[in-house]
């Protein structure tokens, strides 16, 4: 039995160079409150519908990786409290005990891309943790896109993390980070991070042949980072983001919280902390990658 199965849509999209976007769907799982994660589920898909591709959610069933969902196999991933997170390193076990989970940024990225799936779209990516001189720790999702030639449209990386330390990391694995009609690095739920770009593209189309160049000069390929900013108008407020962030770090610090419990610790209490403005500004930021990711698998 082939260990991935590719829907019928996405296949025939692939098969006749029709423009496909890729989805995570860990923020189905596991980044948003149910009964609202299902309805999120359905709008991205329908964003990228609406902006002339065709959908790709990737997750892992029952130990298949599934390379487009069907609507009951997004409600089980949506319902199912047993569906584990899965990063790239976790694909092989999860395969061969048969398990099913919701596939993150690197594991979306590299099975995305195992599939010929050019562009995907997802909220914010990972990257170097705070207090990485003493913890050492940084998101797998560094990595596969320093190995894997596919195009991440994304809010920049999530605001609890390291920005500049992260921008330096890809810097020297080589990925390529370009601003979308923006010279500032975005922020995740926030306009910017405060920190610059060296590119910027102003069209799907430029964005398109920034990916033609990349894909022409041949391997060892990585990825492209397609940074697009919250509008202003839906980001979460600065001022309160910076206060409650802070008020979280000094709780982690105080109830001793340290390495992969930290970001996803950081995340809850800022949700918490903000009456889920946080998640509302993540939803927008997602939202509009998916409407953008779909104008750039067109324009390709």
């Amino acid at each position: 039995m082939p260990l991935t199965e590719v829907s019928e849509e996405v296949r025939e999209a692939l098969a006749a160079h029709r423009p496909v976007v890729a989805l995570e769907s860990t923020i189905i799982a596991h980044g948003l409150p149910r009964p609202r994660n299902l309805t999120v589920a359905l709008e991205l898909e329908g964003c990228v519908r609406s902006n002339g591709a065709v959908p790709a959610t990737i997750a892992v069933l029952d130990g298949r990786v599934r390379i487009g969902l069907e609507r009951r196999q997004l409600e089980r991933i949506a319902e199912d409290e047993d569906v584990r997170k899965l990063g790239r390193r976790d694909l092989a076990p999860a395969l061969a005990q048969r398990v099913s989970g919701a596939t993150t940024v690197s594991a979306t990225a590299f099975l995305a891309a195992r599939a010929g799936i050019r562009v995907f779209a997802t909220g914010g990516i990972g990257g170097v943790h705070r207090e990485w001189t003493h913890e050492q720790d940084e998101s797998a999702d560094l990595r596969v896109l320093a190995e894997t030639g596919i195009t991440v449209v994304c809010a920049g990386v999530k605001s609890v993390l390291d920005v500049p330390a992260t921008l330096q990391r890809l810097e020297t694995l080589g990925v390529g980070v370009v601003g979308y009609r923006t010279d500032r690095f975005p922020g995740f739920c926030l306009t910017s991070s405060g920190e610059s770009v060296d590119w910027t593209a102003h069209s799907p189309e430029e964005v398109a042949e920034m990916i033609r160049a990349r894909e022409a000069l041949g391997p060892p390929e990585s990825a492209l980072i397609v940074a697009r900013p919250v509008p202003e108008s839906e980001q979460l407020a600065p001022e309160l983001h910076d206060r409650v962030l802070g008020e979280a770090l000094d709780e982690c610090r105080e109830r001793g919280i340290t390495g992969q419990s930290v970001t996803p610790f950081l995340l809850e209490s800022l949700a918490r902390r903000t009456g889920g403005a946080s998640l509302e500004a993540n939803v927008a930021a997602v939202r509009g990658n998916a409407r953008l990711a779909a104008r750039v698998a067109a324009a390709l």
